[in-house]
């Protein structure tokens, strides 16, 4: 994208499934970034073999709760419901703009509401659509660990959980986690734009919906704006 490492100061970890830290080593030890975790995640990501490189020299640690800061963004953390060693949610607040991350989410609790509630910019996870993922061609304990409380969030569940909680301020949804297998882009986004649209709430007009891709890093989002996002191309 363009940018340098020394831009970036930190790098915020949800939790140790490989999938989300297979490279922190190598960006924290080889460019000395800072790699942000509980005792707990970071004692999860250890113990990981899918690690390209080993943490050493750049853990970071906070406190499940406790509000911390990097470079002047206030960061919170609410726990989530997953099969990891533990799973967080992360809430950044600078220069007046909230911002809200939440992904691999078993199920949806009153903490998770609230936080979704004061959010004005989020990343929210929309796994699955439970019709594809039980007719699909995942094995039937899979499916299960997908569909539990420890597993992970539907299209069906997310827009659920927007309709009813959605804060007025709220401008910017990027739906992520996307499953190759057990869901499609165009699926998520009606999905979920359907139940915002039965709660009032107009999809492109009244908040930005979007649908991030899988394969590719995202475009470059410039959340100073508090009225629209502007696209940076880089």
């Amino acid at each position: 994208m363009g940018l340098d490492f020394g831009n970036i100061k930190g790098v915020l970890v949800t939790h140790d499934h490989a999938d989300h830290i297979r490279a922190v080593g190598v960006i924290g030890e080889k460019f000395h970034i800072p790699i942000y975790g509980t005792k707990l995640i970071h004692t999860g990501i250890d113990k990981n073999y899918g690690l390209f490189e080993k943490l050493r020299t750049s853990r970071a640690f906070y406190n499940l709760g406790e509000e911390f800061e990097i470079c002047g963004m206030k960061v919170n953390t609410i726990p989530v419901s997953h099969d990891s060693t533990q799973c967080v949610s992360y809430q950044i607040e600078a220069h007046g703009v909230h911002f809200m991350i939440a992904t691999d989410v078993g199920c949806v609790d009153e903490a998770m509401e609230e936080a979704v509630s004061k959010a004005e910019h989020l990343v929210i996870e929309a796994n699955h659509d439970e019709d594809l993922l039980l007719n699909g061609p995942y094995p039937s304990y899979l499916k299960s660990r997908i569909l539990s409380d420890i597993g992970h969030m539907s299209n069906r569940t997310c827009g659920q959980l927007l309709a009813e909680h959605a804060g007025q301020g709220l401008k910017n949804i990027w739906l992520c986690h996307l499953s190759k297998e057990n869901n499609d882009p165009e699926v998520a986004y009606t999905t979920i734009s359907d139940y915002l649209r039965e709660a009032g709430i107009e999809a492109g007009k009244d908040v930005n919906l979007n649908v991030l891709e899988r394969l590719n890093p995202s475009p470059l989002y410039d959340l100073t704006n508090n009225t629209t996002i502007s696209l940076k191309l880089v």
